[in-house]
């Protein structure tokens, strides 16, 4: 009973522990599901803004860097994951995609994980990892790492195809990630963020102008174009972080949801031996006692 007692106790621990990492991860992924609805709005104006850059006298007939079909001589690669534990196969599943993902591209890429639980995967894969970032720990901490990101990827490939009118190497930078899912609390994401190449200043051309009045650029057409893209990278950065963060937590909610059922499924099963125990032995006492008693009425008989 005594060493029941124990595992019933510590078990109360480990169930309060539990619940209030469940609600810190709950609290958690409201603040980033809201910075990724805000930053939706965001990536819209900024889209619209290179449509009309793009459609400014000139601007059409830049020369792009790749058509999407070459293969890029250095990739580079940005993967998202977690510092922390307790969140699942959060980091599994995302890093088996981006490795499945990268294995098909030719040459080694450069990768840099977001995360000490992700890097130990990608490690142990025999990836070269060449840089690691430490996870954000709120919405104000994911601007200062999409900064060092960016500073990290432009001194590794050639800056001139950053802005996709380069004429030096091919490069590619893809961002890996879990997004929040409606079915599902996340999935494996892939978004190729350079080189910003034909396909994309084609999709971006044909966005549709929400309105009838088709704005004007002020000022140079090419520093607007650069100040836009440069946003355009920070805004991908930033919201694949978000997403991602806002999945972890998800992940973590869910995993503290099962753990804390489990919990309750052990402590409903040490009760119950506990009970059945505790009953035995007042059952053996009530025994002894009455066994006592009829062998002093038969010694008085």
């Amino acid at each position: 009973m005594a060493n029941l007692r124990r595992k019933i106790n510590s078990a109360d621990d480990l169930q309060s522990v539990v619940r209030t990492m469940k609600a810190l991860a709950a609290s958690s992924v409201g603040q980033y599901e809201q910075s990724v609805h805000a930053l939706n709005d965001y990536y819209r104006t900024v889209e619209l803004g290179l449509n009309v850059c793009l459609r400014a006298n000139g601007l059409g007939n830049l020369k792009w860097g790749s058509d999407g079909h070459k293969a890029f001589d250095v990739a580079g690669a940005v993967v998202f994951g977690s510092d922390q534990g307790l969140v699942g196969q959060f980091n599994e599943v995302v890093a088996g995609y981006a490795l499945e993902t990268l294995a098909k591209l030719p040459g080694k890429p450069h990768i840099w994980a977001v995360g000490e639980r992700v890097h130990a995967h990608l490690a142990d894969a025999g990836f070269p990892v060449i840089g690691l970032f430490a996870v954000p720990n709120s919405v104000k901490a994911i601007a200062p790492l999409v900064g060092r990101i960016l500073v990290e990827s432009e001194t590794r490939h050639d800056p001139s195809a950053t802005f996709g009118a380069g004429q030096g190497e091919a490069t590619g930078l893809y961002l890996f990630y879990n997004r929040p899912t409606a079915e599902a609390a996340y999935a494996p994401s892939c978004h190729r963020l350079l080189p910003l190449d034909e396909n994309w200043r084609r999709k971006l051309y044909q966005l549709p102008w929400p309105t009838k009045n088709l704005p004007e650029v002020m000022g140079s057409d090419i520093a607007t174009l650069r100040g836009l893209i440069r946003e355009y990278l920070f805004v991908s950065l930033f919201r694949a972080c978000a997403e991602s963060l806002a999945s972890e937590n998800a992940s973590r909610l869910a995993a503290m949801e099962r753990a804390d059922n489990n919990i309750d499924e052990l402590l409903e099963n040490f009760h119950s031996a506990f009970h059945q125990l505790r009953q035995s032995g007042i059952d053996e006492e009530l025994f002894d006692v009455v066994s006592g008693f009829e062998a002093l009425s038969n010694i008085k008989r």
